[in-house]
């Protein structure tokens, strides 16, 4: 091998994540996933000239389940690709497809020119709420990831000392 095919090389595997082809279309594949979804929602809810359901309720259900999935990738885990493909997929892509706070500025742009206290409620509603379902859904993932796993796992090495110092014909 020459050196600059050793170069090419080692250039290949010290090349930042945000510049890996697969890791760019994880993200593209998942925003467009996410984007197409809020499309179905919207247009099964259309907001007309009332409240924007559709944006309100994608915002709300996103903010939950990007508190869900960041509960679960912030276990302290090594960051393997499975990992760092499920944050880039389903975090940045289709869940940052699928919510959409430039939808919720157009729409309450537009709502402020017919109803400006509906324009105040929605917009300052949308914030909070969505930082209350993220806040349930770390409390939730949480929740569920502790009635499954105990606190620490188990020390096969504390466990054997404890047999040995047990008196003998005796159980516990």
């Amino acid at each position: 091998m020459t050196d600059s095919q050793v170069r090419l090389a080692d250039s290949r595997k010290q090349r930042p994540h945000h510049l890996h082809p697969g890791l760019i279309l994880t993200v593209a594949v998942g925003g467009a996933l996410g984007t197409a979804g809020r499309y179905v929602l919207e247009t099964r809810l259309p907001a007309g000239d009332g409240l924007p359901l559709g944006t309100a309720i994608a915002n709300l259900v996103g903010a939950f389940a990007l508190g869900v999935l960041l509960e679960i990738l912030a276990r302290p885990t090594p960051e393997e690709p499975q990992r760092r493909v499920l944050r880039l997929g389903l975090g940045t892509g289709m869940l940052g497809g699928f919510t959409s706070y430039s939808a919720l500025a157009l729409e309450t742009h537009h709502l402020f020119t017919v109803q400006p206290a509906l324009a105040l409620a929605y917009s300052m509603g949308s914030v909070l709420l969505g930082v209350c379902a993220a806040f349930a859904g770390v409390v939730v993932s949480a929740a569920v990831a502790r009635r499954r796993a105990p606190l620490l796992p188990r020390d096969p090495d504390a466990e054997e000392l404890q047999a040995q110092s047990r008196p003998r014909g005796r159980r516990p």
